[in-house]
């Protein structure tokens, strides 16, 4: 019998920063043995903004992580990419096999070709995920090997980011004496994570409302089709708080928390609240405004959230191909009204996505803000052939090392 191996996810985002640490078994079950969240700094609109700030942060969470898994030591981990703009195409690509059965080596020229054809120029390749095969220009297969067929076709899913945020976030995980493994879009790893089958099959999106960046992926037929992002979370509605209510950060940040929704109620208008207004002493009798007046603060930029979303998935086409579901991910779909307004503007079914298929986690970090985190160690495990790296992942008996030596050459 083999031994269960260790792996490590690091979701680092504008708010905070999230290490888990899970043991996977043969049969691909995850069981959480440490994990822990810290605040973030040095990133803004999840973009590494002061990269000395940014990498004691991530060591902190990392070693806190670690701690709780009884000391274990990680040596390599799977990092979220949120705020970095994702540009997503697909890609069709076909070829000659020459009949007989298809076996694994024409699968990985046809992938290797695929992902080859995609001119990044500036940009790197974050995702390469195969939507389907097809064999003599017949329907869409999701496993063509053994079948027979004079040629074989893929549509690829590709999603390319700026190169330069990669490589400063790279540099400050790899600062930690960590070895990345592998990148993953925030909202691509949260669907993991959080969709259940059907979902994935019949059509869904999936939107991540991160502290700086709100970024969704449209899964269907078993894969994600488009993936987008808007610089617009929960750290914008706190900023129109304490501008509108002329309080500190923080405190617009506790009155968020608190006392915020996205809905108004009947009897927002008769409760109080208390702003300590900016500048002022501790003693000084704080601003007493209705809660109505927050409310009509947080609504309108919940709202343009929401229809930031539609639009970008109006223009791409995307809404057609993700059915009725919705499902929120990350800390600010926390917040009350949310979910009802993202109902009310996109027109679909929203629920809120939790980690699914995972053991281990706490009750608080098993909610929607910890999605992202649980979906890197699902893609961790299985990455649902991916072709990104393909070179650097063949063979597999290469190791670590030579995996990570071939995706620092392909990508920086």
């Amino acid at each position: 019998m083999s031994a269960n191996r260790t792996i490590a996810a690091l979701d680092v985002g504008s708010t905070k920063v999230s290490c888990f640490i899970a043991e996977a078994s043969d049969a691909g079950r995850l069981r959480v043995t440490g994990m822990s969240h810290h605040a973030s700094a040095g990133v803004k609109n999840g973009i590494v903004t002061d990269m000395d700030a940014a990498y004691r942060a991530i060591l902190a969470a990392v070693h806190q992580a670690e701690q709780m898994a009884g000391g274990e030591t990680i040596s390599d981990v799977v990092v979220s990419v949120g705020g970095v703009h994702p540009k997503s195409a697909s890609v069709r690509r076909e070829m000659v096999i020459g009949g007989g059965a298809i076996k694994d080596a024409d699968v990985r020229r046809l992938l290797e070709d695929a992902r080859n054809s995609v001119g990044l120029g500036d940009d790197m390749l974050l995702h390469a995920i195969p939507a389907g095969y097809s064999v003599d220009g017949g329907p869409l297969l999701r496993e063509p090997r053994a079948m027979h067929g004079q040629s074989l076709g893929v549509r690829m899913q590709v999603v390319t980011a700026a190169r330069s945020p990669v490589q400063n976030l790279a540099n400050c995980v790899l600062q930690c004496h960590l070895k990345i493994q592998d990148f993953a879009l925030s909202s691509y790893a949260a669907g993991l994570s959080s969709l259940v089958e059907d979902e994935r099959d019949l059509g869904a999106i999936v939107i991540d409302m991160g502290g700086g960046t709100t970024s969704f992926s449209v899964f269907f037929e078993g894969s994600a089709v488009y993936s987008d992002a808007i610089p617009v979370g929960g750290l914008h509605v706190t900023a129109d708080i304490a501008r509108g209510l002329s309080t500190p950060v923080n405190q617009a940040e506790r009155l968020k928390n608190l006392f915020g929704s996205a809905i108004p109620a009947p009897s927002d208008a008769r409760e109080m609240i208390d702003a300590p207004q900016v500048g002022e002493d501790a003693d000084t009798v704080p601003n007493r405004v209705p809660k109505s007046y927050l409310v009509s603060i947080i609504q309108p930029r919940i709202e343009e959230t929401f229809e930031l979303v539609r639009d970008k998935l109006d223009a791409t086409g995307g809404a057609g191909r993700a059915g009725h579901r919705v499902v929120l991910t990350g800390g600010a779909s926390q917040l009350p009204g949310v979910r009802d307004t993202a109902a009310r503007i996109l027109g679909k079914q929203v629920r809120h996505g939790r980690p699914l298929g995972i053991t281990g986690l706490a009750e608080a970090t098993g909610g929607p803000g910890f999605a992202v985190a649980a979906g890197l160690l699902s893609f961790a495990v299985d990455d649902r052939g991916e072709a990104r790296a393909a070179k650097a992942r063949e063979p597999a008996r290469g190791g670590i090392m030579r995996r990570m030596g071939g995706w620092l050459r392909e990508n920086f």
